[in-house]
């Protein structure tokens, strides 16, 4: 809901760009009653009906599969694409042209497309791809997915030089989906059919809320993209193209600073960023400091993140950035939901 760069905020900008494959009728977006009526007025294009609030947070496997079982219900000829909304993208007309090519070989068969990124380093945060053979220019067949490495094992995947980083974004049929979502997810996949079933229909609402919260609570990698690997890569029908476009996350404070640097933003000749007012750096390097209405002073500290908001100061390490979440984890077993 940010604009974290430029004008237009992340999920305008995700939807902007791949407005010349698609008709404002084909954009589904799936969230939550929170943030439902924030997305609407950003996206006036898209359909409030195709605005789908989950009851409940259950991950991005029950997310991706509902939205395959409502298209192989409404569309089932259809090529669904999985596109998160904190990405940054570049070079969108070379974006384009790798969304197109992913969609023509989504189409062939029941494969499985998903865009892989060139590691830059051994970051722990991220799934990583284990791409085998090569069997068209810039198709690669996937050996297996690994979610989320530690340290040790991502440095191995990096200076093998055969791992991409899983960017997230995934080309598939509904009906190859949907039958995924049978196969791997045989608890899950029942209930979020009747969900599906249930769309535009006066009971759809009472449905989804007793229903969804049942649902496996597990991300699409470990659900569906691990197991469907295990096959072998002549028999997952799993294939990997380049992410070539200039493509980051921004999914972690480390991540925003890093986009920033490369950006030219808020940075000074020792890599700090500091969006404030003013600030005064002194044998300071590498950090990252939001603090939108108060003066900031540095002073021999390396890598650190500092981001001030109204109620919360949060203070981490860019190394340590991706573990904000086992904070709101701690936070909601304490009851502090004001904090969430």
């Amino acid at each position: 809901m940010l604009a974290l760069d430029g004008e237009r905020t992340m999920i305008q900008h995700t939807v902007d760009r791949l407005r010349p494959l698609a008709q404002p009728d084909a954009f589904w977006v799936i969230t939550n009653e929170l943030l439902s009526g924030t997305i609407c007025d950003q996206l006036d294009s898209v359909l409030p009906e195709q605005v789908i609030c989950e009851p409940a947070a259950r991950n991005t496997a029950p997310a991706v599969g509902l939205s395959a079982f409502l298209m192989e219900r409404l569309a089932p000829e259809s090529v669904l694409g999985i596109f998160p909304s904190d990405h940054i993208i570049v070079a969108e007309t070379t974006f384009l042209g790798v969304i197109e090519q992913a969609i023509q070989l989504a189409a062939s068969c029941e494969n499985m497309v998903v865009l892989g990124v060139q590691p830059t380093r051994a970051e722990t945060g991220y799934g990583y791809i284990e791409t085998g053979e090569t069997v068209a220019a810039g198709v690669q067949r996937v050996r297996r997915f690994t979610e989320k490495p530690n340290r040790v094992r991502a440095e191995e995947f990096v200076a093998a030089g055969n791992y991409c980083w899983n960017s997230g974004m995934f080309i598939w049929s509904a009906r190859t989906l949907a039958g995924a979502v049978r196969e791997h997810l045989p608890e899950t996949a029942p209930l979020l059919e009747e969900i599906a079933m249930a769309y535009g229909t006066p009971a759809f609402n009472q449905i989804f809320r007793e229903l969804y919260p049942k649902c496996e609570n597990i991300s699409v990698d470990y659900a569906i993209l691990e197991p469907r690997s295990a096959k072998g890569e002549h028999h997952s029908n799993l294939y990997c193209l380049p992410a070539d476009f200039g493509w980051n996350d921004l999914g972690s404070w480390s991540a925003l600073y890093e986009h920033q640097v490369e950006n030219n933003s808020h940075v000074d000749l020792h890599g700090n960023v500091t969006d404030c007012p003013s600030n005064i750096v002194i044998g300071a390097r590498g950090n990252y400091v939001y603090t939108p209405t108060k003066f900031v002073a540095l002073v021999g500290v390396r890598d650190l993140v500092v981001v001030e908001t109204p109620d919360a100061l949060l203070i981490t390490s860019r190394e340590h950035s991706q573990d904000v979440g086992k904070v709101v984890k701690e936070l909601a077993a304490r009851g502090r939901t004001d904090l969430i």
